[in-house]
């Protein structure tokens, strides 16, 4: 027994000592599913890195977005990793407020990020976020629904094919609506999918000297489009649904089809979750023939901030969670369903994967459809597709989505909604000094 004792008091004492050598890293990351994950995994990580030890502040997303954004604005140094969006990755990198991630390792692969999620969170060809996980836009449709209707789904349809299509599967005395489609206001909400629209029928949010454009024909052709399509095929009450009320509808067959996020594939094909699990089928989404689909591109990441005194082991741990690694253990663990989808081009040509995820080649071709640097017909003077990367957007976009929402609900016109956007654009950019 003393000798135990013994034994149990030196273990003790060690790993005192050894605690009071390791380094310690906060992490900041938003609440979903998938980093909910990784915090499990991550014995896995500290096995490999016993002198690191890892602190988790885990928040809901709007929260996630507030907090990181103060600390890092303030060089509050409360995180030495944070979870961002593809929209703050080229603002803070310009502000000088992350590290370029330069360290990830030599068995990293950093060719291997699908290059058009790499270009989001890339500046001057470096490195300042790496994916977790990434996605675009396509549409999900009812194969049962396009035969009854006498049509086929191309795999690359037009705006006017959408019309059509769902014209015909409209069935409102059996609840079923054509088309269901964002109209929840917000900058990531409607917004994210009205601009991602707009940029295939040509318009722009900014002109090259950053003059907004909601006076253009384009911007008029796309919200007209969009009101009277959701007007004759859309769900009642539409301008009250995001992305959650759609993804629920859809499940229980009151859509013919959906267009929205490509990680939203694999809810509509579970059967556990969908009553049309076995009815789905997958396109890009729709263009006009202007060489712009209207399709977005998104990834969450995790970045460094400038102040952290942790650097190293801060992207040893970055580079843990991103690796091919990373994935072939969620996929030992949880199946290759459930690896994080969107940012290797290893991942897409894993047959394994492809046979978990039917919808990963439309997924990949969906991601690949969209240009950060390149997003508009016209030129531009920003960076993304769904948004434009300047601070003001947060603020002007969620307005804008307010007006168009009001439109899409009836309480104002069309024309209208686009002459109010234009004076809240033109008076956010006279007053950031982008124009004059």
């Amino acid at each position: 027994m003393k000798l135990r004792t013994f034994t149990l008091g030196l273990f003790s004492a060690s790993a005192l000592a050894f605690a009071a050598h390791a380094e310690s890293i906060t992490i900041a990351t938003v609440n979903n599913g998938d980093m909910v994950r990784m915090q499990k995994l991550t014995d896995d990580f500290t096995a490999k890195n016993p002198d690191i030890q890892l602190q988790w502040v885990t928040l809901e997303e709007n929260v996630l977005r507030e907090r990181v954004t103060t600390d890092i604005a303030t060089k509050g140094g409360q995180y030495d990793v944070m979870t961002i969006g593809t929209y703050e990755v080229p603002i803070w990198a310009k502000q000088n407020w992350l590290l370029p991630l330069d360290k990830l390792g030599d068995d990293y692969d950093v060719k291997d990020i699908i290059p058009a999620i790499a270009g989001g969170l890339s500046v001057d060809g470096k490195l300042y976020a790496a994916p977790f996980y990434g996605e675009s836009s396509f549409v999900m449709y009812r194969k049962d629904l396009m035969d009854k209707a006498g049509l086929k789904m191309p795999d690359a349809p037009t705006w006017d094919f959408i019309k059509q299509a769902a014209d015909k599967m409209t069935d409102r005395a059996n609840g079923v609506n054509g088309v269901c489609l964002r109209g929840k206001a917000g900058w990531g909400e409607n917004m994210a999918f009205l601009t991602a629209m707009s940029n295939s029928f040509g318009a722009r949010w900014f002109d090259e000297n950053w003059k907004p454009q909601f006076d253009q024909p384009e911007w008029k052709n796309t919200l007209q489009f969009y009101v009277d399509l959701m007007k004759a095929d859309g769900p009642e009450g539409a301008s009250s649904n995001g992305f959650n009320e759609n993804l629920a509808l859809f499940q229980q067959g009151k859509c013919g089809m959906w267009i929205d996020a490509t990680v939203a594939a694999s809810f509509v094909s579970d059967p556990k979750n969908s009553t049309v699990a076995d009815k789905v089928g997958y396109a890009l989404a729709p263009d006009n023939g202007l060489g712009k689909r209207g399709n977005w591109l998104w990834a969450w990441s995790l970045a460094i901030p400038a102040g952290t005194q942790k650097a190293d082991a801060a992207q040893k741990f970055v580079s843990w969670a991103t690796s091919k690694h990373y994935l072939e253990l969620v996929a030992s663990k949880e199946g290759w369903a459930n690896v994080p989808p969107g940012t290797r081009t290893s991942l897409y040509n894993n047959p394994e994967y492809q046979k978990a995820a039917p919808f990963a080649k439309m997924t990949l071709d969906s991601i690949n459809a969209a240009d950060p640097t390149h997003p508009t017909v016209k030129p531009v003077p920003y960076v993304g597709v769904q948004f434009v990367a300047i601070p003001e957007f947060q603020g002007l976009g969620t307005t804008v989505g307010q007006l168009f929402s009001a439109a899409l609900a009836g309480q104002t016109s069309v024309d209208d909604a686009l002459k109010q956007a234009q004076d809240a654009a033109t008076a956010t950019m006279t007053e950031g000094g982008y124009i004059k």
